[in-house]
């Protein structure tokens, strides 16, 4: 693997709006075979790293390689239907009334609200792949009647249509309740465990690597095999998730004591009394 191409490499990232420094020297590689956690408080430059590094925004400095290609030097908007992004952006603009399984084929094509003419082949596809997610009972239903959670499944699998080699998770958790969020967060270690996905009839096809953005430690299932800390658009760390992931290491990240609990694999976060604050609360009174 050392020596395959790398998915991505950021190599000296710089982004600078109306002043404001809002990356900060981002160096940064992912490997073939690794499964990476952005992790960082609100603020931190999440959001801007993600579209710096699908060519939304223009970096100020740096480079940008995504999948062999140099940012600059090649064609993005090609190179975006090989990334699978499953985002809050993305799921309001789905169609209401569009069925699931048109949603689905929907991502072979980068189309939102589907009007082309449906091929069987595509059918049979995005059937396997709902099979594949636990979802083919929603293939008839419309947007506009799942619930979060069924929605965030069938946008898995509106990306995976595409067969892309990298998947980005922006916060995918966000608006389900604990339950479907452990369902959820479940299927995607499955995902993140497979080398491979199998297609029925349609063939194999190689299961992407996987990116996963979140401000909740208690998401990074163990199928996430590494970490890169972010705080104030800088990198406090990078690397394997295991002696990485500390409690030191999140009291810096989110500014405040915390301490870190891991058990089967799963971490929680525990956020421990600040002294500063429990002085100037007795100081009020």
């Amino acid at each position: 693997m050392k020596n395959a191409q790398p998915i991505l490499s950021l190599a000296g990232l710089e982004l600078v709006r109306d002043g404001t420094s809002i990356l900060r020297g981002i160096d940064w590689r992912v490997e073939p075979g690794e499964h990476w956690t952005i992790l960082g408080a609100n603020g931190s430059g999440k959001t801007s790293l993600l579209s710096a590094m699908t060519g939304y925004v223009t970096p100020s400095a740096g480079e940008i390689e995504v999948l062999g290609q140099r940012y600059g030097a090649s064609n993005w908007p090609e190179l975006r239907k090989q990334i699978g992004i499953v985002s809050s952006s993305v799921r309001h603009q789905m169609a209401n009334d569009e069925p699931v399984l048109l949603s689905v084929i929907s991502g072979k094509y980068a189309m939102i609200d589907y009007w082309g003419r449906v091929k069987t082949a595509d059918k049979e596809e995005a059937r396997e792949i709902l099979r594949k997610i636990d979802a083919e009972h929603l293939a008839d239903r419309p947007w506009r009647v799942l619930s979060q959670g069924e929605r965030q499944r069938v946008l898995i699998g509106r990306a995976l249509m595409a067969r892309p080699k990298l998947l980005i998770l922006d916060e995918p958790c966000t608006g389900l309740d604990p339950v479907a969020r452990e369902h959820f967060m479940a299927f995607i270690n499955r995902l993140a465990a497979a080398p491979s996905i199998s297609l029925g009839s349609m063939g194999r096809m190689a299961a992407p690597t996987l990116i996963l953005v979140t401000h909740h430690v208690e998401e990074i299932v163990s199928g996430f095999s590494h970490v890169l800390a972010l705080k104030a658009g800088k990198v406090l760390a990078s690397g394997p998730r295991a002696g990485l992931l500390t409690s030191e290491l999140l009291s810096e990240v989110f500014g405040e004591p915390v301490r870190l609990v891991e058990q089967n694999g799963r971490a929680m976060l525990i956020v421990e009394p600040s002294v500063r604050r429990i002085f100037h609360a007795r100081k009020q009174k």
